[in-house]
């Protein structure tokens, strides 16, 4: 059939556009550069190279990158329930979230430009404060007043985003 090619259809999420250069070679750089921070973070470290043995990091990896492509882009490749595994850990609390976020933060800012880094960033900061809530309800604690976490309050803040 003749006639005008089908439009291209740019992909938004929250009514903003998805930055050209976000693609599924940049998720694989975040996923494994964050992964490395938290295996060789003091705090996080231990919680998840302790949940996660050696030989399983490959496959965790490649779980996390299918998340932030089903994620990010819409791929509909991550089948599973990320919150599950979280509410096994014992002890899981604000300082862990707030590191988290932190090295998150620090990681995306390194690799990305500064449109895909505040796409990550936001996505992260939204999986935390649900992670946060449900966490809190699965413990029995009230979380009504639990607010989100605000980026100028992370580590290595100066104000500015």
């Amino acid at each position: 059939m003749k006639g005008r090619p089908a439009p291209t259809r740019a992909m938004t999420i929250d009514g903003k556009l998805i930055p050209d250069e976000l693609d599924e070679a940049m998720i694989h750089a975040v996923v494994h550069g964050f992964y490395d921070k938290i295996r060789n973070d003091e705090l996080l470290g231990p919680i998840f190279n302790g949940a996660i043995a050696a030989e399983a990091w490959p496959r965790h990896l490649a779980k996390m990158c299918d998340f932030w492509s089903a994620t990010l882009l819409r791929t509909g490749r991550y089948e599973g329930h990320p919150l599950r595994p979280h509410l096994a850990l014992p002890g899981i609390g604000e300082a862990h979230f707030r590191r988290w976020l932190s090295l998150f933060r620090s990681t995306v800012r390194e690799l990305c430009p500064p449109d895909a880094a505040a796409l990550f960033l936001d996505r992260a900061m939204r999986i935390a404060h649900s992670f946060r809530l449900a966490i809190a309800f699965h413990n029995g604690e009230n979380a009504v007043a639990m607010q989100p976490i605000l980026e100028e309050n992370l580590e290595g803040s100066t104000g500015a985003s």
